[in-house]
């Protein structure tokens, strides 16, 4: 019994935190799409569009995370306090390298970048504005993802939530200042959006790391206390230590070719959907917030999944990893079904919110009721999938769980139901949506054959 409240305050003291800034972070896009929603339906595609090529940056900067988490979380569960520090430092100076390569071409052609998505000039232009601006915010976004991570895995989940707190707060403020000009300011519409969202991530970032090197000065262990002083030598070291560089390669690679290939389908369907008309990629757009709100909201389970049975695999606990993954994914199946009820009954008044036709709120309606049909799987997929599949290093599962599922049966569902059956959206997000069944019937296998309890050193 004591075993089993010791487990429920694990999972919380990392979950609640999580999750809450999950939620924080996903109300972002619900303030920007919210008050650009007052301003019709090629705002709304527009700013979706813009924020969908810099998804592939932030799925890939996810990945590098997920990595860093598996093998920090390792570390510290077999105590190997220089590993510990050599994983934060190297992921770090990778997340700034992927951040400068995404910038570039967000500042010097962001047009043809959104050409890839739609033809039409007006939603093209409103989508390209918006990412020239927000892609101001990656260089923040890398270091705050580090810093995050690192503070999950010492189990100090609440600062992080602190700093989103504070962003939300600016995001909301400057979203109403910038996008509709009061006071000084002038109406910027989308360009103000996204302004305000890379000004809230800069300061987000800025806290965040005054919180982590405040909080590392007063560790007393020497894990902690010599990170600032050794940063630069231990970088040096790790790369020249052969045997590192292949144990890490052998994780992060198949994760960054997982979440590339992953992000790069879910780009394909954004064009479908714009390829599909204006209204068509306004109604999938309206219904972002609302799903990440939705996935937001048990995030932590995940992130709880991979740092906790990453922590007991790192310390030769196989048994207790395993029941212990079972139950984080009972948690979740519950937790989804709830929302999923909830999101059914309060569907009708969201899309009210939008001053947009009648057609595109009904619309919207209807893809929110297929999202609450398919998100209990896509939940535990997340946790199972994204959490404790990956705990034990082997990525290169999920990587093939995550083509298959996206390449073989997501792309060319969406294809087929759009363009040759010529289906309403509605129906073609629930057809490309069956992938997520192949992805967890797979990942359940790999589970219940537990090939994937490994160590990674």
């Amino acid at each position: 019994m004591e075993g089993q409240k010791e487990f429920g305050r694990a999972v919380l003291k990392i979950a609640l935190p999580v999750t809450l800034q999950s939620l924080l972070q996903s109300s972002f896009s619900v303030i920007d799409q919210v008050m650009i929603g007052q301003l019709g339906s090629s705002s709304i595609a527009g700013i979706g569009l813009g924020g969908k090529f810099a998804s592939l940056y932030s799925v890939i900067l996810a990945a590098i995370a997920a990595a860093a988490g598996i093998m920090i979380s390792q570390y510290m569960g077999a105590q190997d306090e220089e590993a510990v520090s050599r994983s934060f430092f190297i992921n770090s100076g990778l997340s700034i390298g992927l951040a400068i390569l995404f910038l570039l071409p967000c500042m010097a052609f962001p047009e043809a970048v959104i050409g890839l998505y739609t033809k039409d000039a007006v939603t093209r232009k409103l989508a390209s504005e918006y990412l020239r601006i927000f892609s101001l915010s990656f260089l923040p976004m890398a270091l705050s993802s580090m810093v995050t991570t690192m503070f999950r895995c010492m189990e100090a989940a609440k600062m992080p939530l602190y700093a989103s707190i504070l962003a939300l707060f600016m995001n909301t403020g400057l979203n109403y200042l910038l996008i509709f000009g009061k006071g000084i300011f002038p109406a910027m519409g989308v360009k103000g959006a996204a302004l305000a969202t890379a000004a809230a991530q800069l300061i987000s970032c800025i806290v965040l790391l005054l919180f982590f090197l405040g909080f590392i000065r007063k560790q007393e262990t020497k894990r902690i206390k010599g990170w600032q002083e050794k940063g630069n030598r231990l970088m040096r070291k790790a790369i020249s230590k052969g045997g590192y560089r292949r144990q890490y390669l052998g994780i992060i690679g198949p994760m960054l070719i997982c979440e590339f290939m992953w992000s790069l389908g879910e780009n394909v369907y954004a064009a479908v959907y714009g390829n599909m008309g204006t209204d068509a990629c306004a109604a999938m757009t309206m219904t972002v917030p609302v799903q990440t709100l939705v996935i937001g909201a048990l995030s932590g389970l995940s992130q709880a999944a991979g740092i906790l049975t990453g922590k007991l695999l790192g310390g030769n606990q196989y048994e207790k990893a395993y029941v212990d993954s079972r139950k984080l994914m009972k948690y979740g199946f519950i937790g989804s079904l709830i929302l999923s009820l909830l999101l059914l009954l309060i569907s009708p008044f969201y899309v009210r919110i939008y001053n947009v036709e009648l057609s595109v709120q009904l619309m919207t309606r209807d893809l929110l009721i297929v999202f609450a049909v398919v998100s209990p799987v896509k939940v535990q997929n997340m946790i199972l999938g994204g959490g404790i599949i990956r705990s034990g290093g082997k990525t290169k599962y999920i990587m093939w769980v995550d083509i298959i599922g996206t390449w073989l049966f997501g792309v060319p569902l969406a294809l087929l139901s759009a363009f040759v059956w010529k289906l309403p959206i509605a129906y073609v997000y629930f057809i490309l949506s069956m992938e997520e069944c192949v992805r967890l019937g797979i990942s359940f296998v790999i589970f219940r054959k537990k090939a994937w309890m490994k160590q990674v050193f």
